[in-house]
């Protein structure tokens, strides 16, 4: 233990260093494409750093797929799908996710700590939530692969055919599981086009195919910016296209899907409200807050990035919110003591940046964190802003950083009002000691995942996603299965 100061208020007993080893494995210095199977360089030869961003060193050099490229993937998707996969049982196709799952939870050290290098999050969350999670929806949707007639009872299931998939960069192994285990489970193949600022955990991904003897073909992995995943989507060999990313990007990929057969689904950006009454456990909604935007740097579309405080307890609130953050350790993503890793890049630690001046210039108050961090990197201190209008940019656009907007209510219906009242419809939280008063709010907040008494819990069974700009379709659970699945 060490004593450190991390503020004027004086010091306190902190943690020494922590780090998680990476001695346990070595990345390769060039990763390619996987296609059909194997890893192959792109067509023009052409690669791209992808970075650490909490000391801005490359990790690795990247292959830059191309549209011949995107060609290749997904006629190699295609063939699979044709000749292999769709073919095979369900109970057989199982057998493959079950084989992958238990080999993530084989190499869960190394994904984990891949994780942070590639995307600046802690490696507590990487090791104890992203990875287990990934393999928990392989094992999930393993299960199915063989019982989808008791899914869609009375109904006879059967796989679309090759899916694009597209995957930011906020959780990418846990991303690819929510996306190629149903697609798999449900005889689909797959091409994938991960984040280009995380592909790491992706490309290991087909490594982890490689070794569960997966049938080559039925997953793909082409690498590249946005002009990759734009000739994915326009490619005419799909049937099926899945996005997770920002509303933005989500309406352009439904306009150029306009008039095609090609099914979409869409999972878009979120305006959380986290709505804390008077009767609320205040220690534990605190904690909620903390878990819900802090502890993720939040880069999470589900992040409770309003909070609503009911007038009486709102001062309460705020000044245990403080005292809180001031003990969050902002520093290296591989230390174990780590509360809040790096900024996943430049562009967003700066749009991040930008958000907290205009946050400032509409007149709302800023409280940032006085602790260190480090020199280099991309880093922003947990914040929030009091005396915030609901007509504020930072209440009503996704900022995607450690960044609250806090308001205050005074009755239900209020709350309810100022909850619904942003483009987004994703997700939301309650907290309160009455049940009647809980089952209103879950009612009347227009959002697909709703937490009470809790924030940011997920689980294989259950579904996730949205309403308004937060997109439609559902990921996870049975509701899951149904976008990859024609019925008759």
């Amino acid at each position: 233990m060490t004593e450190t100061n991390i503020s004027n208020k004086g010091s306190y007993w902190g943690y020494a260093p922590a780090p998680e080893s990476a001695d346990h494995f070595k990345l390769k210095e060039q990763y390619g494409l996987f296609i059909g199977g194997k890893f192959v360089p792109a067509g023009s030869g052409k690669r791209f750093a992808t970075i650490n961003p909490a000391n801005e060193k490359a990790l690795a050099q990247i292959a830059d797929a191309g549209e011949k490229d995107v060609d290749r993937a997904v006629k190699a998707a295609r063939t699979a799908y044709e000749k292999v996969w769709r073919k095979m049982s369900g109970r057989e196709r199982g057998k493959y996710l079950y084989r992958i799952a238990r080999i993530i939870q084989e190499r869960a050290r190394e994904l984990a700590v891949v994780e942070s290098m590639d995307g600046g999050k802690p490696i507590r969350e990487s090791r104890d939530v992203d990875i287990p999670l990934a393999a928990a929806h392989f094992f999930y949707h393993a299960g199915w692969a063989d019982k989808l007639g008791y899914a869609f009872p009375g109904k006879t299931a059967s796989p679309i055919g090759v899916a694009g998939q597209i995957i930011p960069w906020n959780f990418p192994l846990l991303m690819v599981a929510w996306k190629v285990a149903p697609a798999l489970a449900c005889g689909n193949t797959v091409v994938l086009k991960p984040a280009e600022t995380t592909p790491l955990t992706a490309l290991l991904f087909g490594e982890i195919c490689q070794e569960a003897g997966l049938p080559d073909g039925v997953f793909n992995c082409i690498t590249g910016a946005g002009s990759t995943g734009a000739a994915l989507v326009k490619h005419p060999g799909l049937d099926k296209v899945a996005f997770t990313g920002s509303t933005d990007v989500g309406k352009a990929i439904q306009k150029s899907l306009a008039g095609r057969s090609t099914k979409l689904t869409l999972e878009l950006g979120g305006k959380a409200a986290n709505i804390i009454f008077e009767d609320a456990a205040i220690d534990q909604a605190v904690e909620g807050i903390i878990n819900g935007i802090f502890f993720n740097q939040g880069h999470v579309c589900c992040a409770g990035s309003r909070l609503l405080v009911q007038e009486s307890v709102e001062q309460e609130v705020v000044e245990k919110l403080k005292a809180r953050m001031e003990h969050l350790i902002v520093g290296d993503p591989l230390d174990k003591n780590t509360d809040i890793g790096a900024i996943n890049s430049k562009a967003q630690c700066e749009r991040i940046r930008d958000y907290l001046k205009v946050g400032q210039d509409e007149g709302a108050e800023l409280f940032q964190t006085k602790c260190p961090v480090p020199e280099k990197g991309y880093w922003v201190r947990p914040s929030f802003f009091t005396k915030v209008a609901q007509s504020h940019r930072i209440v009503q656009e996704e900022i995607f950083g450690p960044v609250l907007a806090i308001q205050s209510f005074r009755t239900l219906d209020e709350a309810l009002e100022k909850a619904n009242n942003t483009p987004y419809g994703l997700s939301g939280g309650v907290w309160t000691d009455k049940g009647a008063k809980i089952f209103k709010v879950t009612r009347g907040i227009k959002a697909g995942v709703i937490w009470a008494n809790t924030f940011n819990k997920f689980d294989p069974s259950s579904p996730f996603g949205g309403y308004k700009e937060s997109g439609y379709g559902r990921e996870g659970g049975r509701h899951g299965l149904r976008p990859y699945v024609e019925l008759s």
